[in-house]
């Protein structure tokens, strides 16, 4: 009998080629219902009237804490590695290339 046996919280995760290329993301939109968080993922470049949604996440109010909290620890740990990271302070409508007045690009 073989007594190397998997823990049974063990989760295997595939990740296929396509998801693992990823979209890159400079703005995001949160909104939420009672039972959901909806966050839309969106790629927006500089002058065009338009930008599409890369990725929509939708989870229950428990997971987007958890991913809140996780996202948190994350940021720290980096920051201890690389240093603080600085944030240009966002504000509506400002421009990138007047000091740093940028727009806030994640909204609620």
């Amino acid at each position: 009998m073989d007594n190397k046996q998997k823990p049974q919280n063990e989760i295997k995760i595939e990740l296929t080629p396509e998801v693992a290329h990823g979209h890159y993301s400079n703005l995001a939109m949160i909104a939420h219902s009672p039972n959901e968080f909806v966050m839309d993922f969106i790629n927006m470049i500089p002058n065009p009237p338009q930008a599409r949604v890369q990725a929509r996440i939708i989870m229950t109010p428990e997971n987007a804490k958890n991913l809140f909290f996780a996202l948190r620890d994350n940021i720290e740990r980096y920051e201890n590695t690389f240093g603080v990271i600085e944030q240009r302070r966002p504000v509506a409508g400002g421009n990138p290339s007047d000091g740093g007045n940028i727009p806030n690009s994640f909204k609620a």
